[in-house]
């Protein structure tokens, strides 16, 4: 346990928060943006990142893609399943803290999914316990992954009164 003067926080029950992306981070200032906010928002929650491998969809079906991929994911999820939609649920970032508090006084852990460029198939998304929209709009998965850390950050910056978010 790390104590809160380290910058990390201590966890009286061990939940798991789970960023599961189908694809590797781009290179570029992309993907230091995306490792920036990770890092940033594992100082906050006990998040770990899960990036499962990309199916080329070149010779298969967009459907197929979407299964296989899927497949892989799900393999990977542990506790609620909450799966990126533009169509789901959106938070104002007060509410999306208050949530992520909640999970963790519940010793809920929490698997997020970020579907890779053709998406998430529909048994998957049945199966969530949550659609969670970032935007109202769809989102290339690389920017929908930096804004999901952007805001997991933001989120425990506002649980301890830290001043990062500003209203």
């Amino acid at each position: 346990m790390c104590r809160r003067g380290s910058g990390l926080v201590d966890w009286a029950v061990a939940v798991k928060f789970r960023l599961i992306v189908v694809g590797k981070s781009p290179a570029g200032p992309l993907g230091a943006a995306i490792a920036e906010f990770e890092a940033r928002a594992g100082r906050y929650w006990p998040l770990e990142v899960l990036e499962v491998r990309a199916e080329s969809s070149r010779s298969r079906p967009r459907s197929e893609v979407r299964t296989l991929e899927s497949q892989r994911v799900m393999d990977r999820v542990s506790g609620m399943l909450v799966v990126l939609d533009e169509r789901g649920r959106s938070f104002t970032t007060s509410a999306f803290a208050t949530w992520m508090q909640e999970r963790r006084e519940l010793a809920e852990d929490v698997s997020f999914v970020v579907g890779g460029p053709d998406g998430i198939d529909s048994l998957t998304r049945q199966r969530a316990a949550m659609l969670l929209a970032v935007a109202p709009w769809t989102l290339p998965h690389d920017v929908a992954r930096l804004v999901l850390a952007e805001q997991i950050y933001r989120a425990g910056t506002l649980v301890r009164g830290e001043p990062y978010h500003r209203v």
